[in-house]
């Protein structure tokens, strides 16, 4: 099923005299980018005065525009009832705190249940149209005030496809705080933060040895020149950043929290694996720990023993600062209660008192 959406109708100002026509379209605060707006002008979405026009059409004072947006075209993944543990929503975006075990993207040999697919069934069978530009006067209504209890939360809109929009993957193994956009302006402002590497990105492990008691792990990183499944430290075109503070030591193992400056794949675990100390449970980058009691206690896993406990940025429409925070699930604490066995535990970052950075 499909609706049409409203079209946008704007007469060209003066100041916009001589400017390219998807530049000009670019400004107007649409939920495309600029090279999605010229993809759609290609394809006669776009008209000036009736008639077709091309992206770098520069334009003329008091021509008439008219944009009919053709609704977000379905995507070949499908929507399932899956259960999704939501720490927040508007209508923008949604933080979900991921299971280990789920996949984020689907891909060959995992093309359902996955986050995509909850997401798509989470958020209803119908894109949103685009918003509409004001061209009237002031009707009063907040657009960006909360929706409410039981009412509508958005829909998902992302590059044309009703998609959410996946900024950040937690690797199926690992769990914790993940957040994805719903619509296109909030897509690229959390892109821009991404980028920017001001997310506060915070993870936990338990690891194999006697990590020292904090650092910064800078290397440059890439793909591993003989294993395509596999990412390396000790070479590549990127640079790679993870600073690191141990939260408390255990018997042949450490409990180390993370923070992640850049966001490759797998970062986390080369940058711990290859310096000597592999996450417990990891099946691509760990090995047999040489410590009896952890390598028992690490065989009760089934993932690697990470958890990516606090996600924090800003709204990228409201404007505000969120901070969300998941505690490790069960089988990490299980493993954590047996290695430490009868001794005290400290204040940790999930529990009332917690340790900062």
């Amino acid at each position: 099923m499909t609706f049409a959406l409203d079209p946008i109708e704007l007469i060209v100002p003066k100041s916009a005299i001589g400017l390219r026509l998807d530049v000009y379209l670019a400004q107007q605060e649409l939920p495309f980018s600029r090279s999605q707006l010229a993809r759609r002008i290609e394809a006669g979405e776009v008209t000036l005065d009736g008639r077709p026009c091309r992206p770098g059409q520069k334009l003329r004072a008091a021509q008439r525009l008219r944009f009919l947006p053709s609704p977000p075209a379905p995507t070949h993944d499908l929507p399932e009832s899956i259960p999704l543990s939501i720490l927040f929503e508007d209508q923008h975006l949604i933080v979900i705190d991921k299971p280990a075990g789920m996949v984020v993207h689907p891909a060959p040999g995992h093309e359902t249940g996955t986050l995509v697919n909850a997401l798509l069934h989470h958020c209803g069978p119908l894109p949103l149209p685009p918003p509409r530009l004001d061209l009237g006067e002031d009707d009063g209504e907040d657009e960006d005030a909360d929706p409410g209890p039981g009412q509508d939360h958005g829909q998902l809109s992302i590059g044309g496809q009703r998609r959410p929009g996946i900024v950040h993957r937690l690797d199926a193994g690992t769990s914790g705080v993940l957040v994805c956009a719903k619509d296109e302006p909030t897509l690229v402002g959390l892109q821009v933060q991404f980028a920017a590497h001001s997310i506060d990105r915070r993870y936990v492990a338990l690891i194999d040895g006697v990590l020292p008691e904090r650092g910064t792990l800078s290397t440059r990183y890439g793909r591993h020149p003989r294993d395509r499944k596999r990412f390396t430290s000790r070479g590549g075109s990127k640079k790679a950043v993870t600073h690191y503070q141990v939260l408390e030591r255990l018997p042949g193992a450490t409990l180390v929290e993370l923070r992640l400056e850049t966001g490759r794949t797998h970062q986390i675990r080369v940058h711990l694996s290859e310096q000597g100390f592999p996450i417990l449970g990891d099946p691509l980058y760990g090995k047999p720990s040489r410590q009896r009691p952890v390598q028992l206690a690490a065989a009760t896993l089934t993932h690697q023993a990470l958890h990516a406990r606090l996600l924090g940025f800003v709204h990228p429409i409201r404007g505000e600062r969120l901070m969300f925070t998941s505690p490790p699930p069960e089988d990490f604490l299980r493993v954590l209660a047996t290695l430490r066995g009868p001794q005290t535990s400290p204040a940790l970052p999930w529990s009332p008192s917690p340790i900062r950075l």
